[in-house]
């Protein structure tokens, strides 16, 4: 018994750094919240600075801003979650008809890599392969296409951080599909092929059915993400040329609250995103659970 407690209280050390992380960084600055509904400033402090109830919201949906702010988010963010689904799936399949072991080992690692890059690095790439002496443009010059500045092209930016975002996360998101179809029996491959089923057919009929859970159960927990565009690699990636599409919620308060100084205005901004986001995961776990029999907790 003296035995059990001791190692009960070194666990509860172990993970006492954690909670306090939490506590100071998650906890302690949710108390900022109340900014959105002040006209706050710094020099008078959370307690010296006059209410104003709702009227920063009411003011952050009135202005035009605002508006593409969340239409670019959304355009942005639910582009990624399909082909951040569809693209590790497919790469997956293709991956686990390939017999060789060390070649299937070898291709996984170099399209595993990128994840593990971080965006102020992978964004000096991007930049440089789209610049205006790029690789992008030394090939497209070779069918006689004058060069240009994609990167500041507001037409094609949406597409261009989807794009990159896909290809940095893919090898690593496809790990998971990767890992369900190692549980598909399989006796199930060999029935079909004496039923005369080729690799397409048992493809369709029996590992797409086998990981169908899986895929449900990531598109739905995805979702939860639908406002969280990546702040990230759009910060490295935008220009004031690409606001008009390529401004997001997170950029956008970026901008307003430690630029601008609208302290409350940008408060508000991140309020709505954090309850939106909120009541999305919480609708995404009763749909795995309805859906796919997924229980978060």
């Amino acid at each position: 018994m003296k035995r059990r407690s001791i190692l009960q209280l070194n666990y509860g050390l172990m993970i006492l750094p954690g909670f306090l992380w939490l506590f100071l960084f998650s906890i302690v600055p949710m108390y900022g919240i109340v900014m959105a509904f002040q006209n706050f400033n710094p020099g008078r402090g959370f307690f010296g600075s006059p209410w104003t109830g709702l009227e920063n919201f009411e003011y952050l949906f009135l202005m035009g801003d605002s508006r593409q702010v969340i239409v670019n988010t959304l355009v942005i963010a639910v582009g990624k979650m399909i082909l951040n689904l569809l693209f590790p799936l497919g790469f997956a399949l293709l991956l686990n008809e390939v017999r060789i072991y060390s070649y299937k080992k070898f291709i996984q690692t170099i399209v595993y890599l990128p994840h593990f890059i971080s965006w102020v690095i992978l964004a000096s790439v991007v930049l440089n392969i789209f610049g205006y002496r790029g690789v992008v443009n030394s090939i497209t010059a070779l069918f006689g296409a004058e060069p240009r500045v994609w990167m500041t092209d507001a037409s094609i930016f949406r597409q261009l951080v989807i794009g990159t975002e896909v290809w940095k996360e893919f090898g690593y998101n496809a790990v998971i599909f990767l890992a369900a179809l190692t549980a598909i029996n399989p006796s199930l491959y060999e029935a079909a092929s004496i039923d005369g089923a080729g690799r397409l057919r048992s493809t369709w009929h029996v590992t797409l059915p086998g990981i169908s859970s899986t895929i449900v159960v990531l598109g739905v927990l995805g979702l939860g993400n639908v406002l969280n565009a990546g702040f990230d690699q759009i910060y490295n990636l935008y220009n004031p040329m690409v606001y008009s599409t390529g401004d997001i919620i997170d950029t956008w308060v970026y901008r307003m609250g430690l630029i601008n100084l609208q302290f409350s205005l940008a408060t508000a901004a991140g309020l709505f995103k954090s309850v939106v986001s909120f009541v999305l995961i919480a609708g995404s776990w009763v749909m795995a659970y309805k859906f796919a029999d997924y229980r978060v907790f």
